[in-house]
């Protein structure tokens, strides 16, 4: 039976209690405080910035006044058959790297999951290109593109297939060109999260799979998908919005030449503020594809989603 005293002495314990976690709340945020700055500064704010430049007139070596103009910038860019070309190109890009990307990345994850001798050094190896900064895998693919002495021509010549090509400077190989080295440089990081993932499926499901009869493809199938499909969801989500808003790699490589074939949004904007000093209209351009590749990725995620659920 509880007693006066210990009644009376959880009536006196209750508000201290509800002040510690008051304390701990305010503790939590103390501590997550020095992350929150940099990203409200360095992120939100200039997202922000950038929404709220899209409904001006903001011009480079403007005299007057920057003027609210209000959705103009917006109807502009209804109109301009320019930014939607490159918009093609930009998703024509995207999927083109990504969807390669994500199978070959898929066949390396598998291989190097295997007991291999020097498997250590076969990981380190794929992981390289993924070490490499942009500016320097565009350099050294325009090197093996250069039509006169890169190591592909040179190949294709003492193969005897021909005098080789421009393949950047092409308009029908510029674009193509691109995407290769898109997947080159794109592949090691879904290679480690693949391979991530098939670590950690658990080995004793393949064993028993083996032992009822199944084949490599059954399990893989049955026992190794269903485990890794939703690293799969996330890292082919990630891979579209980098691969869309890529922007150092193709402007290395042809600076959006030629004709604007492989101009990307990113490239069209860069140009658009920096070249011609339309701020405003820049800021609009990326609030568009901000918009559309959202809502893209919403449909993507949420059909993908609704799939796992069905099955």
């Amino acid at each position: 039976m509880t007693s006066v005293t210990e009644v009376r002495g959880a009536a006196n314990r209750a508000p201290t209690t509800g002040r510690e976690h008051r304390a701990a709340g305010h503790g939590a945020w103390f501590l997550v405080l020095p992350a929150l700055i940099p990203i409200l500064v360095l992120s939100v704010g200039p997202l922000l910035y950038g929404i709220l430049l899209a409904f001006t007139d903001a011009q480079s070596g403007r005299t007057e006044p920057t003027e609210w103009i209000g959705t103009l910038n917006f109807r502009d860019l209804l109109h301009d058959t320019l930014f939607w070309d490159s918009f093609r190109i930009g998703l024509v890009w995207a999927v083109g790297v990504t969807v390669p990307q994500f199978l070959l990345a898929l066949g390396l994850a598998l291989l190097l999951n295997q007991e291999l001798r020097l498997r250590w050094l076969a990981r380190a190896l794929a992981i390289i290109p993924w070490a490499m900064p942009e500016v320097v895998v565009g350099v050294m693919w325009r090197l093996v593109y250069n039509p006169d002495a890169g190591i592909l021509n040179e190949t294709l010549r003492d193969l005897g297939l021909g005098d080789g090509r421009d393949w950047l400077s092409g308009l029908a190989t510029a674009l193509p060109a691109v995407i290769v080295v898109g997947v080159w440089a794109g592949m090691p990081q879904t290679t480690v999260a693949l391979l991530a993932g098939l670590q950690n499926t658990p080995r004793e499901l393949h064993e028993a799979a083996a032992m009822d009869g199944a084949g490599a493809w059954r399990r893989f199938r049955t026992v190794t998908w269903p485990a890794l499909r939703p690293v799969a969801l996330a890292i082919t989500a990630l891979n579209f919005i980098w691969n869309f808003n890529s922007f150092a790699l193709v402007y290395v490589l042809t600076s959006g030449g030629p004709g604007g074939r492989t101009r990307l949004p990113m490239l069209f904007a860069y140009e658009e503020a920096f070249r011609y000093g339309q701020f405003g209209y820049a800021a609009a351009m990326g609030c568009v594809m901000v918009a559309v590749i959202s809502v893209l990725l919403a449909v993507f995620l949420v059909g993908r989603l609704k799939g796992e659920r069905d099955t």
